[in-house]
């Protein structure tokens, strides 16, 4: 069974990756796995290669989505991305390290997300730490 935060967490990663599309991204690869990390999102945005976090919430109270891509997270997903580069051979690519924030509001009674959330592109969250 699926847990309500995997639910939103699917939820949000769908939205995003449509979200992106319509911004003209073009989608690589989705929830790719190394042995230490996994990366959201693989996209391309122009000539530039973009890995992608996705965060989802239904409140702040656990603070903004953006704030929970700490240090450590950053480095995991900077090793993930390292990773698929020297794996795929795409050497002497532009690389960007975005996030993705995905605000869904909860229908209280059925507390299950809404299908029309608030979603924020930060392009460039960090560097290669």
């Amino acid at each position: 069974m699926t847990s309500r935060g995997q639910k939103i967490g699917q939820n949000g990663e769908k939205a995003a990756a449509e979200f992106l599309c319509q911004k003209g991204y073009t989608l690589v690869e989705k929830n790719y796995r190394t042995p230490t990390a996994e990366i959201d999102i693989i996209a391309k945005d122009g000539d530039c290669i973009c890995f992608v976090e996705v965060k989802a919430r239904t409140s702040i109270k656990k603070g903004l989505p953006k704030e929970s891509v700490h240090h450590a997270k950053q480095l995991k997903i900077v090793s993930g991305a390292s990773f698929y580069l020297k794996e795929k051979k795409l050497f002497n690519h532009r690389v960007r390290f975005d996030v993705v924030e995905v605000f869904f509001t909860s229908n209280t009674r059925e507390k299950i997300p809404n299908q029309n959330p608030r979603i924020s592109l930060i392009k460039n969250a960090f560097g290669t730490v």
